[in-house]
């Protein structure tokens, strides 16, 4: 083989074998994204809900009822949000919520999301943190989290929003369109870069909500 074919021979192979290790690691991020609560009895000493849709934080508030945490982080909140919001949520009243629910108003990103529990949990103490999102954003949302906190223990409890539990949505366009986002920005984070932004008010698994900042905070 002449030179100039060697060479030829290399340049598309390098494309190719990027694709395949693009395709691998997509593979790779969606069993993570498919799995299920880490240690799902162990207790922690807190839990921090990223808001994105309502049933995160639902599902926060039920393992506090529950007695799995002593405190509750709800992350990125919008303003207008209260505590008598979140019990009525709960079907709780406010005072069974007071001294151990927080509402972290300022982040606007997951990487926010991380700087303000990491804020949290060493205000608080903790020595282990129960994170609650969606299943595809708990990749990046663990990344931020553990480097925004290297010193406490992260337990992932991951959730399925209700539009991805429907019929037929493995089949939908957009929602392969949203987890290869997804797994481009949770690419983009290992490497240091800031995830790509996505347009305001559009989020095609979980509709917004009241406990939802204007834009979600894993739509960023």
């Amino acid at each position: 083989m002449t030179r100039p074919a060697r060479r030829w021979r290399l340049v598309l192979l390098l494309p190719a074998l990027a694709l395949l290790l693009l395709g691998l690691g997509f593979v790779r991020f969606l069993a993570l994204a498919a799995a299920g609560p880490a240690e799902p009895e162990r207790p922690t000493d807190g839990i921090a809900v990223l808001t994105g849709g309502a049933e995160r934080v639902e599902t926060g508030l039920r393992l506090l009822r529950q007695g799995r945490a002593r405190v509750l982080l709800v992350s990125g909140v919008h303003r207008g949000v209260t505590l008598a919001d979140l019990a009525h949520l709960a079907a709780m009243e406010p005072g069974e919520l007071a001294g151990r629910v927080a509402l972290g108003h300022r982040a606007t990103s997951t990487h926010g999301n991380a700087a303000e529990v990491a804020a949290w949990a060493r205000a608080e103490q903790l020595g282990s943190v129960r994170v609650v999102t969606a299943g595809y954003h708990m990749p990046r949302a663990l990344l931020e989290v553990r480097r925004a906190l290297p010193e406490v223990a992260v337990l992932a409890h991951p959730m399925l929003p209700a539009t991805l539990r429907e019929a037929g949505a493995a089949g939908r366009l957009r929602t392969w369109s949203l987890l290869l986002r997804e797994y481009l920005k949770y690419l983009a984070v290992r490497v240091g870069l800031p995830a790509p932004a996505a347009p305001r008010n559009t989020h095609p698994a979980e509709p917004g909500t009241a406990m939802e900042p204007a834009e979600p905070g894993d739509a960023r």
